[in-house]
């Protein structure tokens, strides 16, 4: 399977974090997304999507913050998607565990 630029970049960055480092936001100041969220029911979470070209999963968060996690798999987003408690799956399957890039709201 070929990978986007993207992908290969973030994979790069991935594999450069020091072992036993939490990932951490790369860009303070935020990209403009431009995959489609849906909104999701969860006391937490506001709207979800999934880029499968970027295999990135966007998540905006109910107090605000947008974020892209990066090198994300189709099957993480389906079972976020598909969670009874979508801010219990966040917290035990994707909080901590991928790179993140924070996202800013387009302009109106």
């Amino acid at each position: 399977m070929r990978r986007s630029p993207f992908a290969l970049f973030a994979s790069l960055l991935l594999a450069t974090t020091l072992a036993g480092e939490p990932p951490t936001t790369l860009d303070t100041t935020g990209i403009i997304s431009h995959i489609k969220r849906e909104a999701v029911q969860s006391s937490a979470l506001a709207s979800v999507g999934y880029s499968k070209r970027l295999h990135a999963l966007e998540i905006e968060f109910k107090k605000g913050p947008i974020y892209r996690y990066l090198d994300v798999e189709g099957s993480v987003y389906h079972d976020l998607i598909n969670a009874p408690s979508k801010a219990r799956f966040y917290d035990e399957n994707i909080r901590g565990k991928y790179q993140r890039l924070r996202v800013r709201r387009k302009a109106e």
